[in-house]
């Protein structure tokens, strides 16, 4: 008889079994197999919030092998995910076969490699009941938020609403920084800008009007830059002073789930539920020619930033075969986490540094790819030397005012040899500036006065929206991902490009709650939460008692909104949009289903004319000449096609510009991004030219 593995999916069953051999039985549970019942509240609240779990439809037949397989085993070993999750899904399995809780039959693999699972196989320890109470309350607290909270929204504003602890305070932020965005007003700014040559050189450099007479300056308007110009005219420019200064930089730590999630938004485009189904797919297993399968990554639910040894000394390894041993720092580097991070596991690294994205890039999809490819440069860059920057200053005299240019030089490149990390709004590196010396005379090449004007706070994309949620404290790592689907999905929040924007819909929902549930979107309560389900976690809170705590005041709070707002019923504000309806002469109005945005007509039911969204794009169709449109795939994904469709069926990936192919006049597209280069698609013609820099 053999020992019995149970995990969550087939293909972490397939990767343990090859390191466990002949002896053991691994097979996957499909996830949970007991929940509380989705047709009703599945909580006794009269009796200390007792769950009423139920067999999950559709895992009949899983929960029949299960049994099946325990019985003919030796010993059942419950191998599910290390986190909260992992824990609930182990402890309902052990539930459902009857097995001893005292026993030590729960195993934890932190990375799914040979090592990884000779290592949890070694360990065995009970099931850790903290972590599966502060499961039980965090899904019983949901449940009695959204079961309770949903109702009322569906008879006050309209039904297929919902509520929840976390996405209803994702949403307020949305809807705060729309506020700001609104509230906004303009201030008009001046620059004084130069450009210049130094001596015996033809490299032109740029320079900026900092100061005037010893002040520091501000321009407000274009009549004082003009007197400024007037000041200057005929000036002559000379070099005051010029500083250089080594400075360090030091590398990013490796990923945590948050900036895993940040950083694939930014370099790669990922949405945050995009990003983690590639990273479960690299931790989980893949066939590597050569080896077979293996976990390329240790498990990606984590806020440790804690690194193994073993892993620092084989990036050390890495590094200085590679790049050579001054790539090394002095010593392994260390990253000290949050306050309030777990730790149970560490930062997302390579399982294996010596499998390099070039070595298994035949054997992954394109996502799974890219993703590695960041985490193992990432962590890769996080154990190499810091790089060494000459920065220069330099200021320039004419008449009073100074000008200042700055730069930089790499003097050694270090980590930054493989990986930097992006920055919000990033614009590259400053630019190199010729060999300056004091007292040098500058040539004015051109001297301009330019209007700014300050700019309101951007909205939030994915990226920023999750890192907001975490310098909040408002969720976990395991739920960044799915609070951004779910708040997309109920319509509260629309994508516009990167960008999160409030919808109507939204925006009510919000002053609702504002007024009759404060609590709930608020951060600070929902952080403070988080922090007691963390205490539950580690079993110096009695989960009950949180739930008392929160449900006692909630449910009266929920009791005082219903009678504020009997018989009241809050309307949804129409978008109205310019395009007019050909019926009836109204305005039309934009409208939701579940398979996104249309137009219809508010004169409903007198008038039912509806139309599709049209976005119109760039350029014109390289077969007939009709305008090109911006259109979804079923699967989401932009792509352009002709308006002139079905008649002519001209569609593309790549961007239609306004820029016109030299040899044909038609429109030419954009391929491969801002890097990539331009083409021509009119077929035959085959003019492509790189974009310019």
């Amino acid at each position: 008889m053999s020992d019995l593995v149970i995990v969550e999916s087939p293909a972490k069953a397939k990767t343990i079994q090859k390191y466990l051999g002949p002896g053991y039985e691994v097979i996957a549970s499909m996830g949970h197999i007991r929940d509380l019942p989705k047709s009703k509240m599945g909580v006794d609240k009269e009796h200390d919030f007792a769950p009423q779990y139920i067999d999950m439809k559709g895992k009949e037949d899983v929960i029949k092998e299960l049994k099946k397989r325990a019985k003919k085993c030796d010993k059942v070993y419950l191998a599910t995910d290390p986190d909260r999750e992992g824990e609930a899904i182990s402890w309902h399995i052990a539930q459902l076969l009857k097995l001893d809780m005292s026993e030590n039959n729960r195993v934890a693999f932190n990375e799914i490699t040979k090592t990884g699972v000779q290592n949890g196989m070694n360990d065995p320890h009970k099931i850790d009941i903290d972590l599966v109470n502060a499961q039980q309350a965090r899904r019983i607290l949901d449940r009695l938020v959204g079961y309770e909270l949903s109702p009322f929204l569906w008879k006050k504003v309209k039904r297929g609403l919902s509520a929840g602890r976390v996405q209803s305070v994702a949403v307020k932020l949305v809807v705060d920084r729309e506020n700001e965005i609104r509230a906004f007003v303009p201030k008009e700014y001046w620059s004084v800008d130069a450009k210049f040559t130094a001596p015996g050189s033809r490299k032109v450099f740029d320079a900026a009007l900092i100061s005037v007479d010893g002040e520091k300056l501000e321009i407000p308007n274009q009549a004082e830059a003009d007197g400024l110009l007037a000041r200057l005219e005929g000036a002559d420019y000379t070099v005051k002073s010029v500083k250089k200064r080594l400075t360090k930089k030091q590398p990013s730590p490796p990923f945590i789930t948050s900036t895993l999630q940040q950083e694939a938004s930014k370099k790669l485009g990922f949405s945050a539920k995009r990003t983690m189904k590639a990273a479960q797919e690299l931790y989980e297993g893949i066939d590597v020619t050569g080896i077979g399968a293996v976990g390329l990554i240790t498990y990606m639910r984590t806020d440790s930033l804690r690194i193994s040894d073993e892993a620092k000394a084989a990036a050390a390894q890495y590094i200085g075969t590679v790049f050579g041993e001054e790539y090394l720092p002095d010593k392994p580097r260390t990253f000290k986490s949050k306050n309030n991070a777990q730790d149970a596991h560490e930062a997302i690294r390579p399982s294996t540094p010596d499998l390099t994205p070039a070595r298994v890039k035949e054997n992954l999809s394109s996502d799974q790819f890219k993703l590695y490819k960041l985490i193992w440069e990432r962590f890769i860059a996080s154990q190499m030397a810091n790089a060494v920057l000459d920065t220069v200053s330099a200021d320039i005299e004419a008449n009073g005012c100074i000008f200042r240019a700055t730069g930089y030089a790499v003097k050694f490149d270090g980590f930054m040899k493989l990986y930097v990390e992006t920055t919000e709004g990033d614009d590259g590196n400053k630019k190199m500036l010729p060999e300056l010396k004091e007292q040098d005379k500058l040539k004015l090449k051109s001297l301009d006065g330019n209007q700014h004007f300050t700019q309101p706070p951007p909205r939030y994309t994915e990226a920023s929206l999750i890192k907001a949620l975490e310098e909040n404290g408002i969720g976990r790592p395991s739920t960044y991902a799915p609070t951004i689907t779910t708040i997309t999905a109920r319509q509260y929040v629309e994508r516009e490009g990167k960008s999160l924007k409030p919808t109507n819909l939204g925006e009510v929902i919000v002053t609702l709650m504002q007024e009759h549930f404060a609590k709930i979107v608020d951060a600070k309560f929902t952080a403070d939460m988080e922090n007691e389900l963390d205490e539950v976690e580690h079993g110096t809170k009695n989960w009950v008692e949180t739930l008392h705590e929160f449900y006692d005041d909630f449910s009266e709070t929920l009791k005082k909104a219903e009678e504020a707002m009997d018989g009241k019923r809050v309307k949804v504000p129409d978008e109205e949009t310019d395009v007019v309806c050909e019926n009836c002469g109204r305005n039309m109005v934009i409208k939701y289903s579940k398979y996104g945005k249309f137009l219809a007509c508010p004169g409903f039911p007198e008038c039912k004319n509806t139309k599709k969204i049209v976005t119109e794009a760039d350029g014109n169709c390289p077969r007939c000449g009709k305008k090109m449109l911006l259109k979804k795939s079923k699967k989401g994904r932009s792509f352009y096609g002709c308006e002139g469709y079905p008649d002519c069926s001209f569609m593309t990936w790549n961007v239609p510009t306004n820029e016109i192919c030299p040899e044909c006049g038609k429109t030419l597209f954009m391929k491969g991004g801002k890097s990539g280069r331009l083409v021509c698609e009119n077929e035959g013609c085959g003019y492509e030219r790189e974009l310019k820099k």
